[in-house]
């Protein structure tokens, strides 16, 4: 049992590579785009690394912590305000679930029934968290709404006021620790939740307000701080649930297309005819058409597709499998 705590926490002596995933090709271009904070959708340049795997557990553990912590307040307190930001930290932290219910399913191999494998099971996880998430800010926007109507007094102010320091603290250590690592393995995904946990923190720190202005005698402080924060929960339902839903209809980013174009420009002698793609949890699958030089012999096309491939695995290190078909 400890064995496979030490090894879930990153701290196992056999830390393995898998093939193809870790590429010394890093590319100047920053392809475009930034990479958003989703609950449910585990970006394939954090899923793909040993580094990144390690960095998400971490975040989900201090995140927990910070959460469970802050419980103990909302309780002893009937903040709402605290509430509602203790909500956005579970959120956060359960972020990670998703992405070990696909590493445990993915690993086992397909059957006669999932030919494809598993890597579905986190689409369909993440559509969960995103449930979860929209009830959450439901329950948190009901509360807020009802301290409103029928307002009460915020009891142990001064430990509310902790509690929000807790949830600064809490975020501020996991976007430190993911800024870090993403440096290290260079993903723009793991920098972009490390400075998405800052601003979280920041949200942790209007608690803070919130029972300041209830300490200086204005009640309705708690309850509107606690709107606020709801309004920021269901911002994240929206894009976490367009992210999932896109992934889940065999949508793909835009940058992802783009790639495919760039690797196939960089192959001489070849022309791009068609080019799909699809996510299989955090694999990433894709379908090409291209044409050749007619006065090529079989073996000089062989090769040209081979390399071909080579160049879509350097653009694209979440790439599983990539079917190309000649054109006649």
């Amino acid at each position: 049992m400890l064995a496979s705590l030490r090894q879930w926490l990153g701290f196992s002596d056999d830390h393995h590579q898998h093939g193809h995933h870790d590429h010394d090709h890093h590319h100047d271009h920053d392809h475009g785009h930034q990479h958003g904070h989703t609950h449910g959708v585990v970006d394939p340049t954090i899923a793909t690394t040993d580094r990144g795997i390690f960095a998400i557990k971490w975040s989900f553990i201090i995140l927990a912590i910070t959460a469970a912590l802050q419980l103990l307040v909302v309780f002893a307190s009937g903040s709402v305000a605290l509430l509602a930001d203790t909500i956005h930290n579970i959120g956060d932290a359960t972020t990670a679930i998703p992405l070990w219910i696909a590493f445990v399913l993915v690993r086992r191999k397909p059957t006669a029934t999932f030919t494809y494998g598993y890597g579905r099971v986190e689409d369909f996880a993440g559509l969960i968290i995103v449930l979860i998430i929209l009830v959450s800010a439901l329950v948190a926007g009901y509360e807020a709404i009802d301290r409103f109507i029928h307002p009460q007094p915020v009891r142990v102010l001064g430990w509310v006021a902790v509690a929000g320091l807790i949830g600064f603290l809490g975020n501020e250590a996991v976007a430190v620790f993911r800024i870090r690592v993403g440096r290290e393995i260079n993903s723009a995904a793991l920098i972009a939740d490390g400075y998405h946990a800052r601003t979280d923190g920041l949200t942790s720190l209007a608690v803070v307000i919130g029972a300041a202005g209830v300490w200086l005698g204005f009640p309705l402080a708690d309850p509107i701080i606690g709107l606020l924060i709801t309004l920021a929960i269901f911002g994240i339902v929206w894009q976490s649930a367009r992210a999932v839903l896109t992934r889940m209809l065999d949508g793909v980013e835009p940058q992802i297309m783009a790639e495919i174009r760039h690797a196939a420009a960089h192959v001489p002698g070849l022309t791009l005819r068609e080019a799909k793609a699809r996510w299989l949890g955090h694999r990433l699958h894709a379908d090409l058409r291209v044409s050749v030089d007619p006065a090529q012999s079989v073996g000089e096309a062989t090769h040209v597709v081979a390399t071909l491939r080579a160049e879509l695995h350097k653009h694209l290190p979440a790439l599983e499998q990539a079917r190309v078909e000649l054109a006649l």
